[in-house]
């Protein structure tokens, strides 16, 4: 009876720890980082992609939570001969709805833009002058589910949902702008994202 009375206690402890997660005047901790490199056949030097944008959010209500990421993209083509650099930003807003004491699912708009330029880059990975400015801005509503396994991290899955982009380039030599719009709903099942948020 006292073992049974233990784990009671201890199931309710952790039940509630878990529940504290998202509750008012919480902080939201995450980001995105990632880092790619290739190299075509015959090429002298290889393509490199790194990205990274650290994430803070703030819950004003329980289970509501505002924030942004703030990053960089350096994404250096060298078989396509060219270098973008962007400065990224992206706010969001994030609700919460709970499933049970550890599981909770929750749907998130967000609003990232980067703003960058395109430089030329030689065969030996060199780069020139700065051939264009670049401004890439979207909304993208997504679900996804988070699984609490103690107090303080969420292991979450989500998809990309409904997005939709719009990218500009503006010519340094010319001034001409092109510009694209493009709206869709992904939901690959096949290939979640998958992420870790931290709770304090």
């Amino acid at each position: 009876m006292k073992k049974l009375l233990l784990s009671m206690v201890a199931v309710a402890a952790f039940a509630f720890t878990t529940q504290a997660q998202t509750e008012k005047g919480n902080v939201l901790l995450g980001g995105n980082v990632g880092f790619n490199t290739s190299k075509a056949g015959g090429a002298d030097k290889a393509d490199v992609n790194f990205k990274i944008v650290p994430t803070v959010g703030y819950f004003v209500s329980d289970n509501f939570a505002i924030g942004t990421g703030v990053g960089y993209n350096y994404n250096k083509q060298v078989s396509d001969n060219y270098l973008n650099q962007a400065f990224e930003v992206s706010p969001f807003g994030r609700y919460y709805v709970d499933l049970n004491e550890q599981f909770k699912f929750f749907g998130q708009l967000a609003v990232p833009m980067a703003f960058g330029n395109n430089k030329y880059v030689d065969d030996q990975g060199n780069a020139g002058d700065k051939l264009a400015t670049t401004t890439n801005i979207g909304v993208n509503l997504a679900p996804g589910l988070a699984f609490y396994p103690t107090k303080n991290v969420g292991i979450e899955i989500s998809l990309d949902g409904f997005g939709y982009n719009h990218y500009a380039v503006e010519s340094e030599l010319t001034g001409n702008k092109v510009e694209s719009n493009s709206f869709g709903f992904n939901a690959d099942t096949f290939t979640p994202k998958l992420g870790v948020m931290f709770h304090f």
